[in-house]
């Protein structure tokens, strides 16, 4: 599948596009940052779709992403203000724009989180191995109520990518379990699924109704980060009300469409696809 076949696709499928939860819309500065990170990296990480935002947000609706995150996090104290209000102008600018912010363990960040639910946001953003920092730290404690009673989704880098930059000791599974003892009430979707550790959140989905998962970058056709983890099909077919279309664009090494035909090559059927492509997306961001 191309992406120019990704509309057609869809509307033979009988759902009007896609609801992206893992698009990334960083201020400018640090976008041309992160795509320089990337050049760097040994062996080389291509960026399909490097171009200004005005762009980026035609290509995702030209390939039929009728809402989608702006996902962006803090690496450092001090850019909570300029990172939320980016994306949260962002999705005042532009309609498929889900609002969308980010939190991180520094003094006012309760207060912070209050503003930007109050201005609308419905998505946040936390990525614990960029961030550097423990998911139970204290100074997120506010916050992470405040979250947990709105039932905001949180989009949770947890996994620990093996790249060389670190932080690897506050990632994985066993943060996430301690984050979930503390605010049971929190509806994560793990971004990536997991990975490396997406045989461990599957299981903690199986057993806590608020986990949900993102597909971003586990399923390409064909496979760019490793072997399909075909083994976990069927239990991703039991999840199927929890699952929600993830692309990782722009900063993913293969076209969009790689992912949609990765989802359906699965075989999970029609109905499992409209879900994951749509309606799970539609019901968890409450659009």
């Amino acid at each position: 599948m191309t992406d120019d076949e990704v509309p057609g696709f869809l509307g033979a499928l009988g759902i009007p596009g896609i609801v992206d939860a893992h698009v990334h819309f960083l201020p400018d500065s640090l976008q041309q940052a992160v795509w320089r990170w990337f050049d760097r990296l040994t062996p080389p990480w291509p960026v399909t779709y490097r171009s200004s935002t005005a762009e980026r947000i035609a290509v995702l609706a030209q390939v039929g992403v009728r809402h989608h995150t702006a996902l962006a996090y803090a690496h450092r104290p001090g850019m909570l203000r300029f990172l939320n209000d980016h994306t949260l102008g962002l999705a005042a600018e532009a309609r498929a724009v889900i609002p969308t912010f980010t939190i991180f363990p520094e003094p006012g960040v309760g207060a912070e989180t209050a503003r930007c639910l109050a201005a609308g946001g419905r998505c946040v953003k936390v990525h614990l191995q960029v961030g550097g920092f423990d998911a139970v730290d204290p100074l997120l404690g506010d916050a992470w109520q405040q979250l947990a009673d709105a039932g905001t989704p949180i989009v949770l880098h947890a996994g620990a990518v093996a790249d060389g930059s670190g932080n690897e000791r506050w990632c994985g599974p066993e943060p996430v379990r301690r984050l979930l003892a503390r605010f049971p009430d929190l509806r994560l979707v793990i971004a990536h699924m997991g990975t490396p550790d997406q045989d461990a959140f599957v299981d903690m989905a199986e057993r806590h109704p608020g986990l949900w998962l993102d597909t971003a970058m586990i399923f390409t056709n064909p496979p760019y980060l490793g072997p399909t983890p075909l083994y976990l099909v069927d239990r991703l077919s039991a999840l199927g009300d929890r699952i929600v279309f993830g692309s990782d664009f722009p900063t993913i090494p293969h076209p969009f469409a790689a992912q949609v035909s990765g989802l359906a090559a699965l075989g999970l059927g029609d109905d499992w696809l409209r879900d994951v492509l749509w309606h799970n997306g539609r019901r968890l961001f409450g659009l």
